[in-house]
């Protein structure tokens, strides 16, 4: 009986948002927010597309300001600029547009409504995923900051949205929108129609924008795309800095067996990081459940859904969370550095010579990384290298018809692996949604996609063959 009356009051909460939203999502397309969550569907990198240039870099510039309700103390969020405006759209495409921008301020406030001015106010740097309906993805990228003034003032928000992932070019983009803001809301315009018809960079490649701004002249911005796209959208250094590399293993234990993982922080910035850092341990696999980088107060009731979700819930809603019936969750505290729940067999999930080849190769050097770049390579590495010695050899027993099309041959995949630990693991592996998708993919796909994945695969079968003609030699 109690577990029918939890289920309700989570189908109350979330039919109550679906409501507001209701073509629009926030977490994987197949998580529907007014059910109790279903299965599948696969996302990335956690997962946003990977793309290889030529895109618009966005498609709204939004800034969302804290509006007095007409009754009572409350405030709400509301759209006071947006660029582009549409026009001239089909019917179609204007109820599309008008269930996104209702449901874009909820995820830029989602600390509620119970606000009051303030003389101070650190400025933070933080995301949101929405999927639509037919699966596809949009990112609002947020900078939360006081507006210049004397006296008490309320936060508002600048929000990008776009399709495209890439973190820390979207946040030097919001630097120059905030920059242009303390003068004028005209003298953005000129350069968000600047970047509006500049075409996205292709990885390692740089655009630059040619800017005028009042009392300072013509400016020159280079926008330089990373050279590793499947990185960069990710920034590792928060994660490293709010827990230690045996947590973080655990962490992507849960997350390589689809549990439920909370995190918890005070700030947006630290959540939205540490969350998108944590699904991109996954690569070459992808979450394929509920994913809210923040949940918003009026969704906290998510984390009662029985199906594996990954979401951020600010600090300030702990107690919420703790008294919510849940079972088998990892609740991370950020702040603390520690577990606040947990399963209690993460320690043994991954194999144990695996798990020590990780955090060997995390601790070594990591001293002496100076730039984001290096660092997320450094901290990615060891993950994508354990995904090549447990599952790398999946290309070998994709069996293929006349026409193509592969079928995986699981049973003699599994046998493959001559380590027992490694095969205990992989046969609980190949269950998941993770695996599964990227298998369906694989399956479809004559050839091996040469990604930065298929790249490390042939270095460690040459290391191999290496290894196998040096004993020969010796014998």
């Amino acid at each position: 009986m109690e577990g029918r009356l939890v289920s309700r009051a989570v189908g109350r909460a979330l039919r109550r948002f679906r409501n507001r939203l209701p073509r629009l999502r926030a977490g994987s397309p197949q998580d529907s927010l007014g059910e109790a969550a279903k299965e599948p569907e696969r996302t990335q990198d956690h997962s946003l597309p990977s793309f290889a240039g030529g895109q618009h870099f966005f498609e709204y510039l939004l800034v969302v300001s804290l509006k007095k309700k007409r009754s009572g103390n409350d405030y709400e969020p509301t759209i006071t600029y947006q660029f582009p405006k549409r026009e001239n759209l089909l019917r179609g495409q204007q109820e599309e547009e008008e269930r996104l921008l209702k449901a874009i301020p909820l995820f830029c406030f989602p600390d509620g409504n119970e606000w009051a001015p303030l003389t101070e106010y650190p400025r933070e740097t933080f995301s949101f995923v929405l999927t639509n309906v037919d699966g596809s993805r949009k990112i609002g990228y947020c900078r939360r900051l006081l507006p210049a003034g004397p006296g008490p003032r309320l936060p508002k928000v600048y929000c990008i949205i776009s399709c495209i992932g890439c973190f820390g070019l979207f946040s030097k983009i919001l630097d120059e929108v905030e920059k242009r803001h303390q003068i004028s809301m005209a003298v953005i315009y000129p350069f968000m129609q600047g970047l509006r018809e500049a075409a996205f960079p292709a990885p390692g490649k740089t655009v630059t924008l040619k800017s005028f701004i009042p009392d300072s002249g013509t400016e020159f911005i280079s926008l330089t795309r990373p050279l590793d796209s499947h990185l960069e959208h990710v920034d590792f250094s928060s994660l490293l800095h709010c827990l230690r590399f045996e947590q973080i293993i655990q962490i992507f234990a849960s997350a390589v067996l689809e549990r439920k993982i909370i995190f918890l922080a005070e700030g947006l910035s630290t959540l939205s990081q540490c969350i998108h850092a944590a699904a991109a341990l996954l690569y070459p696999f992808s979450w394929a459940h509920t994913y809210i980088p923040v949940v918003p107060e009026s969704l906290l009731a998510t984390v009662c859904c029985p199906t594996p979700f990954m979401v951020g819930v600010q600090m300030r809603f702990q107690q919420e969370v703790m008294d919510s019936p849940m079972e088998e969750v990892l609740l991370v505290n950020l702040c603390e550095g520690t577990f606040l729940l947990s399963v209690g067999d993460e320690k043994d999930i991954l194999p144990p010579k695996l798990q020590d080849d990780i955090l060997d190769s995390l601790g070594q050097g990591i001293s002496e990384l100076k730039t984001s770049e290096q660092i997320n390579e450094h901290v990615s590495g060891p993950f994508v290298q354990f995904f090549v010695k447990t599952v790398g050899h999946y290309a070998s027993y994709i069996k293929r018809e006349t026409n193509g099309q592969g079928h995986f041959q699981e049973r003699s995949f599994c046998k493959a692996l001559t380590s027992k630990a490694n095969r205990r693991f992989v046969k609980k592996f190949v269950k998941t949604q993770l695996f599964s998708l990227f298998i369906q993919e694989a399956e479809k796909s004559k050839n091996p996609p040469a990604g930065y994945f298929q790249q490390k695969i042939l270095e460690y079968e040459e290391q191999k063959k290496q290894k196998k003609s040096r004993e020969k030699t010796v014998k």
